[in-house]
């Protein structure tokens, strides 16, 4: 059983680096590449509205963020500008741009970042676009809620149109336009991979796998019958289903509000998530420590662990 690569959430840390510390999470990339961690990963809102807490905040703050769990104080740096940085203070770590939502930019203009930050990266960079859940959001920047899906269905065509041809011209629902030039284009002919999400896989999200997906990464872990069906699909479309990377992750169990969570437990499930397929792994260094200091060990700690458990 080989190794499965690792991936370092940036996101959500507040516990181990101030919010404002930007340079912070640089650093904390920096120490996940010389560990020998694959990527990391940055996930974004552009603003929070009343209403984001609706089901309670976590018991522990180092628990993940969840739909309807967060303080609208909670900060969420821009993600794509982050990930520059860190693009220029690292050489080797994939850039997991996690929980983009394209539905709130026009797609020119995120078409345009997202090649930029590609070629910035070297090609580095992985894409995860998603409709998101908060209404409030949405409502603030005058888009309509009850669309998302289908604004993010035209942001992925015009994406594949635009980072391959020039000039490119798209007529949809809500997007038009003619005879554009979207230069520079990607470094990599179709643009950075991109991953998909969701709770489920319903219909419309296997679709988006099938069509331009090169990694799932769920919430939660999916039935095994579930993933039989997308990889049934990918073989009727013609596509290798080996080509999805199926992307897992750990969680921290908590015995207190403030105690941080024990590393052995949380690292048990990977054995059986690779075993079921998953090739990589997230983990978020603020369940198993409060001090910044502590990161570069940790996760030279972990890719030790991984590495023994998955031999």
């Amino acid at each position: 059983m080989a190794p499965p690569r690792l991936v370092l959430i940036l996101s959500e840390n507040w516990t181990l680096i101030e919010p404002r510390d930007l340079p912070g999470l640089v650093s904390l990339a920096v120490e996940a590449e010389e560990a020998g961690f694959d990527a990391v990963m940055v996930s974004e809102h552009i603003v929070l509205g009343r209403g984001a807490d609706e089901v309670g905040l976590p018991l522990n703050p180092r628990d993940y963020a969840l739909p309807g769990n967060q303080d609208p104080r909670m900060p969420w740096p821009s993600s794509l500008l982050l990930l520059a940085a860190v693009a220029a203070a690292t050489t080797r770590i994939r850039l997991v741009a996690g929980a983009v939502i394209p539905p709130l930019r026009h797609p020119l203009m995120l078409a345009k970042e997202l090649a930029t930050l590609d070629l910035l990266s070297e090609g580095r960079l992985v894409v995860q676009p998603t409709v998101s859940w908060h209404r409030s959001e949405y409502e603030a920047l005058g888009v309509p809620f009850a669309e998302r899906g289908a604004l993010l269905d035209e942001h992925l065509a015009v994406w594949r149109l635009v980072w391959r041809d020039s000039p490119a011209s798209y007529e949809g629902r809500r997007y038009r336009f003619t005879d554009v030039f979207l230069e520079p284009k990607p470094l990599r002919p179709n643009g950075p991979p991109l991953w998909f999400g969701g709770t489920a896989l319903h219909p419309r999200l296997v679709d988006r796998l099938v069509r331009y997906g090169s990694g799932f990464n769920p919430l939660g872990r999916p039935a095994p019958d579930a993933l039989e069906d997308l990889r049934a699909a990918m073989a009727a479309a013609g596509r290798d289903p080996e080509e999805i990377e199926l992307v897992g992750g750990t969680r921290g169990t908590f015995c207190s509000p403030i105690d941080v969570a024990d590393l052995e437990g949380a690292l048990a499930s990977v054995p059986e998530q690779v075993a079921e397929g998953y090739r990589t792994i997230c983990i978020k260094p603020s369940q198993f420590t409060d001090d910044p200091s502590a990161v570069g060990p940790l996760c030279r700690e972990i890719v030790g662990r991984v590495a023994a458990l998955t031999a």
